[in-house]
């Protein structure tokens, strides 16, 4: 394991960096503080939580990350898996509750460290990009649907997407007129400010009005819901512990989050725009700062922290050159926490929820789900089938269905795997496929075909059938078979036994088999399962041209 020094991204730091750093830092302060409040509400956690979740994530992501621009703290991605795994257990907003999501931001830190020390973050990649759109488009609706009490000023209700919208529909006849001009105020102004420039915080401004609003025209007494007295001052810091019951319950929803945050993560540092520092394991070593992060989080009271896609691109758009950034917004956050959380006490639920609305909004990926569509109605159909399971049974369960369909859907390709039936070009030794386009002849006599895939225990019988029924369609005496295996990486124990059986067939057939550019995998996988010898002498060529120059009948 390599070392790594404390403030990697200090290493050649510029003094012209400084002013840039801190500018950026600013620019993040005001974009995190109203996001990382909302995000705490839709964890169920108290608003202080969430800012200490945004030190904490950023100061251990800060001296540990290689990533210049990341920026770490709560994510609403998770949030909705957080408040519903921990509901499991606890009932929302009690001390056994905060407690016991401050034990699972513990466990996903355990479960991180272990992913970045292992070098195991090649686990992110076993999402396709249509089913991550579809995890993401499902928890969208997920947090659309939980804040809809807090637009609509409703006393909300239910334990499901389902259930909540029936809570909603039951008591719409009470929405409060103020609370729903407000959320739609502040989504108004975000939206807008953003499409002037992203690094106008228009979260912050919509906040600062609200606040006034409610305030100067006392809408507290008009049925206004608010956030009421923050806790000021610092966390009180202490390991969390759990029965072992309870701990057995957050497992799964510890491994999802864990899931996530790595996907997350590598998603984030692949977009950061002045990312890379250095070796190979870096994405690995920030691994390693989110899951102390999380750890942090933890013994602070705080709940588990991510990678933030936006947050990081609003850093590097600002002009971010190194986690001084992120120091820096850590430093004026823990400011309003220690000194200014009395300002907020007439902050309305409804902004918050507006807020979180737009988060969402940022979630669902129309423009990719439009190229998957147009690419691909099988894999469209896995990311819509995704996202509805997300959306309306739960987003573990989603996730879960989720990689199986991922994993389902590429075993499916691979034991079906596509082939080609080989043609020459006229008056050369080139051999393509004869569906190209392009004219080509065919040897009388030969069929060359080229599988697409490994030979393995999964399509063993495909290819065993899909052959011979090849030889029968070429409409015309087949003498010999050369099979192209360049596009063959390797052959197991049951797809050579299938295929000696499938030689043998052809044999008595009147069929010879020949094999064609194979690679030295393939070659060996033919010689210790004893092929080489079963194909006979002069098996083997090194071009399709020379093995049918070989076969064809004289």
């Amino acid at each position: 394991m390599k070392s790594w020094p404390i403030l990697p991204t200090l290493r050649g730091y510029q003094v012209s960096w400084l002013g840039p750093d801190v500018l950026a830092g600013l620019t993040l302060v005001a974009i995190a503080v109203p996001e990382q409040m909302a995000t705490a509400r839709l964890a169920g956690m108290p608003t202080q939580a969430g800012l200490y979740a945004f030190v904490a994530g950023s100061v251990v992501f800060a001296l540990v990350g290689r990533s210049r621009q990341v920026s770490v703290g709560a994510d609403s991605t998770i949030a909705p898996i957080i408040a519903a795994g921990v509901a499991t257990v606890a009932v929302v907003g009690s001390s056994q509750y905060t407690h016991l999501v401050s034990f699972l931001a513990l466990m996903v830190g355990v479960v991180v460290l272990i992913v970045g020390f292992g070098r195991l973050g090649w686990i992110s990649e076993l999402f396709s990009t249509p089913v991550i759109t579809g995890v993401l488009a499902g928890i969208a609706v997920e947090i659309f649907v939980r804040e809809l009490p807090a637009i609509l000023g409703l006393a909300g209700g239910g334990t499901t997407t389902i259930g909540r919208l029936a809570k909603v529909i039951h008591q719409i006849g009470h929405t409060n007129g103020w609370a729903v001009g407000i959320a739609v105020g502040v989504f108004a102004v975000i939206v807008v400010l953003e499409r002037i420039d992203r690094r106008i915080p228009g979260a912050l401004i919509g906040l600062i009005a609200s606040i006034l609003l409610v305030a100067g025209a006392g809408l507290v007494s008009h049925g206004v819901q608010v956030v009421g007295s923050i806790h000021r001052g610092l966390p009180s810091f202490a390991v969390p512990s759990a029965t072992f019951e309870q701990a057995r319950h957050l497992l799964v929803p510890a491994l999802t989050i864990a899931f996530i945050v790595v996907a997350q993560t590598a998603a984030t540092v692949r977009g950061a725009g002045r990312a890379a520092v250095g070796t190979r394991w870096d994405f690995e070593v920030d691994l390693i700062g989110i899951g102390a992060g999380n750890v942090v989080a933890g013994v602070s009271g705080a709940f588990p922290v991510n990678a933030s896609p936006p947050r990081s691109a609003v850093v590097d758009t600002a002009g971010g050159r190194s986690q001084v950034t992120s120091l820096v917004a850590a430093l004026v956050v823990l400011g309003v926490v220690l000194l200014a959380t009395g300002l907020l006490k007439d902050l309305p639920k409804a902004t918050l929820g507006a807020i979180l609305v737009f988060v969402a909004t940022r979630l669902i990926r129309l423009k990719t789900l439009r190229q998957v569509l147009a690419f691909s109605h099988s894999e469209f159909g896995l990311a819509l089938f995704t996202g509805l399971v997300v959306a309306l049974v739960g987003i573990e369960q989603g996730v879960v269905t989720a990689m199986a369909l991922s994993l389902a859907d590429r075993t499916r390709r691979a034991a079906r795997p596509s082939h080609a039936i080989l043609g020459r070009e006229p008056g050369t030794d080139h051999w393509i496929p004869d569906d190209i386009g392009r004219p080509t002849e065919q040897v009388p006599g030969v069929l060359v075909y080229l599988p697409y895939g490994p030979l393995w225990y999964g399509n063993a019988d495909y290819m065993r059938f899909n052959i011979p029924a090849a030889i029968k369609e070429a409409g015309r005496p087949i003498t010999a078979l050369v099979l192209d295996t360049e596009g063959m990486s390797d052959i197991d124990y049951t797809a050579a036994q299938a295929f000696g059986a499938l030689v043998n067939d052809l044999k008595g057939s009147g069929v010879r088999t020949v094999i064609a550019r194979s690679s030295h995998i393939v070659h060996r996988d033919l010689k210790h399962s004893g092929l080489l010898g079963f194909l006979g002498p002069d098996s083997l060529w090194a071009s399709v041209a020379d093995a049918v120059e070989a076969v064809k009948p004289k």
